[in-house]
């Protein structure tokens, strides 16, 4: 194929990137260049892939390779949680095999990156925090009545927690109630991302800042990836490229390019953390979908998540102008929730892209012969992109395992979207509809 891709375009403004050391220069892409194996995007899934295709074919030559550095994409711009439970939409699905089959995929991905986090010393503070659900009025209050149900269903451990109790650890007596699920690990995103990306199995050459422009089949059934320096010749291709995966010419028309936007706080004081007078190293997730998300870092920072846009350009689509009113939206939420704050600044505010599709449904399998992608997380990219990754791996060169038929039941194809001028008018809709519904929850 020889359309040109359309590549990432990330605000510099990452707080999670920002706070790393500084990182070690890059290799980049060259030359001509032979791989038993290509990867393309090292994010959570491309990461998983590269490793578990080593760990398969250890004398392979295994090329992972990202148009920008490790860690300053989708998968270092999270807000730091690994969930086990369903996620939203997810939770709801009829069938209970189906829930229970995503649990175990989530759990096995959580056991996975904790134990390359011990085996490799990666400082990403990790912590088994667990999660709050957190209602401030009549209407979240409804959603997590709801979200207690579904526990149930379930047989997942939960408890409530009061307006009081929970104002001793999140500092803020803004929230009526919350539920407690103990199964969520919290992480700072960046830090883990790159940390894997620096453990990589001695097989896996990783290459940053090497755009890959285009895709040609070199007509021996394999193919040609063009770059702006050099080309890599592979014979197998895997996809962990979540929404740009459709600037390749798959899945198109099927994937719906979201970004949500963060602001944090400069570490707080030791007055300020006083005056704070909540714990260190917690997250609320909103019990409405479009609320607000908070966090505390284990390094005394604040975050405020909220903020959805359809972005059709991805990053380009973004701009300053729109950050900036982003973070006086976030700066509201901030205020709302800690008053004795308001002279605590944010120093970052930025955005990530990531793959929503209208039926909730992730893809996961072989595009054609020789290809192979999993794409659209819905929203969970640390503990999806981990397991989906390395299965992906595993049916690449085919190796069965219960854990890859029940990613496989679970997956399918994205419903088709309706064409633009429809899609954008239809999803900025949808969007300020449940902006405006959830105002109470902002």
């Amino acid at each position: 194929m020889s359309k040109k891709i359309n590549l990432p375009y990330d605000d510099a403004s990452c707080g999670w990137y920002a706070a790393l050391p500084e990182q070690p220069v890059c290799t980049r892409l060259q030359g001509e260049q032979r791989a038993d194996y290509a990867v393309i995007g090292a994010g959570f899934a491309g990461l998983a892939a590269a490793r578990r295709l080593a760990e398969h074919h250890p004398q392979a030559r295994i090329l992972l390779v990202d148009a920008q550095r490790v860690g300053y994409g989708a998968s270092g711009r999270n807000s730091g949680f690994v969930i086990d439970l369903p996620h939203k939409f997810a939770l709801e699905h009829p069938d209970p095999a189906h829930k229970q089959r995503l649990l175990g995929l989530n759990r096995a991905a959580i056991d996975q990156l904790q134990g390359l986090i011990q085996r490799h010393g990666i400082d990403c503070q990790w912590s088994h925090a667990g999660k709050y659900q957190g209602a401030v009025g009549p209407r979240g209050l409804a959603y997590l009545e709801h979200f207690e149900h579904l526990l149930k269903g379930l047989g997942e451990p939960f408890h409530w927690v009061e307006r009081d109790e929970l104002a001793r650890v999140v500092g803020s007596q803004h929230y009526s109630r919350a539920i407690y699920t103990p199964g969520c690990y919290l992480m700072q995103p960046a830090a883990l991302v790159t940390g894997l990306g620096c453990s990589l199995p001695g097989n896996v050459e990783l290459l940053e800042e090497s755009p890959i422009q285009r895709l040609e089949r070199d007509g021996q059934g394999g193919w040609i990836l063009h770059g702006n320096n050099g080309r890599i010749r592979t014979p197998q291709l895997l996809l962990g490229t979540s929404i740009f995966t459709q600037e390749f010419g798959y899945l198109r028309n099927r994937l719906l390019p979201v970004m949500t936007f963060a602001s944090w706080t400069r570490p707080l004081s030791d007055a300020e953390l006083a005056a704070y007078g909540g714990e260190l190293d917690w997250g609320l997730t909103p019990a409405d979908h479009a609320g607000t998300t908070v966090r505390m870092t284990q390094d005394r920072r604040l975050i405020i998540r909220n903020t959805y846009k359809h972005v059709p350009k991805y990053g380009k689509s973004s701009s300053e102008a729109m950050r900036a009113s982003v973070r006086e939206d976030h700066r509201k939420a901030f205020l709302a929730r800690f008053p004795q704050l308001a002279n605590v600044p944010f120093s970052h505010t930025w955005g990530g892209v990531y793959a929503i599709s209208r039926n909730f449904t992730n893809f996961f399998g072989e595009l054609e012969q020789g290809v192979y992608a999993s794409a659209c997380d819905n929203g969970v990219g640390a503990a999806w992109g981990t397991i989906s990754g390395t299965l992906l791996a595993d049916l690449a060169v085919g190796a069965d395992s219960p854990q890859l038929r029940d990613i496989q039941a679970v997956t399918g194809m994205p419903s088709l979207n309706p064409p633009e001028p429809l899609l954008g008018l239809g999803v900025r809709s949808r969007i300020r509809l449940a902006a405006w519904n959830s105002r109470s929850e902002l």
